[in-house]
């Protein structure tokens, strides 16, 4: 064989073996930075207004046990903010999870948005009607129907037996869910926090609109709940 075709064919297999590599290399790299970049306007978007950022924070991806939690495996939680909103433990972030049916894997993506309650209350999930998140059975509860239709037809509470739910979803509590802003989200009391979730990656420019909706919820809740929990929210 003509030694040049062989140095051809050697130069062309080494391009095959090292243009990938090289490709790979370049991707690798890009992302990098523009992790790098992302965490850094993060970063600075938090201390603007005196909040915390942290790129991963191991632990908080068990911190509840209602969905989005619990499911599958490779859970993370990253992207997290920290601060104080009104006053309130403010707790944002990305949370992702990994679910397999043994030949292909998806990477589930969810944005968390949790405020701190001043003490626990009784588990209550709310979720968009048909949603089919329940872990109902697990703190013992229930599904709860109201005499508003309107309100049932856009909204599955689940919560403990009893007058707890009731009075919990009151007229003006379900004036301000149906609000445009409200449905379609899926909202958890779960020890001593509420938090938000809804799928997709977290947004910094919906921040702000999520932990409104959530503290006007809290604000919403009557008195006497606080006061039946050994807390007076007057009195603080």
């Amino acid at each position: 064989m003509d030694p040049g075709a062989l140095f051809a064919g050697g130069i062309i297999s080494l391009l095959f073996f090292v243009v990938p590599v090289g490709l790979i290399v370049l991707v690798v790299v890009l992302v990098r930075r523009a992790n790098q970049r992302r965490h850094a306007a993060n970063h600075q978007w938090a201390v603007a207004r005196g909040w915390q950022y942290t790129p991963r924070v191991d632990g908080l991806e068990r911190r509840w046990q209602s969905p989005p939690f619990g499911r599958g495996g490779s859970r993370r939680a990253s992207e997290v903010f920290t601060g104080n909103f009104h006053g309130r433990q403010v707790l944002s972030f990305s949370y992702t999870y990994v679910t397999s049916n043994g030949k292909n894997s998806t990477t589930h993506t969810h944005h968390v948005v949790a405020l701190q309650l001043p003490v626990p209350l009784p588990w209550v999930q709310l979720s968009p009607d048909g949603a089919g998140t329940s872990i109902a059975k697990f703190f013992g509860g229930q599904d709860i129907e109201f005499e508003s239709v309107a309100f049932n037809e856009a909204w599955r509470i689940q919560g403990p037996p009893g007058q707890f739910p009731f009075d919990l979803i009151h007229p003006r509590m379900m004036e301000r869910l149906l609000q445009p802003d409200a449905v379609g989200r899926n909202i958890t009391i779960e020890g001593r926090d509420v938090f938000l979730w809804i799928h997709g990656s977290q947004e910094l420019q919906n921040i702000d609109p999520y932990l409104n909706l959530l503290y006007g919820f809290i604000e919403q809740i009557p008195r006497h709940l606080w006061l039946n929990v050994g807390y007076d929210p007057l009195a603080q």
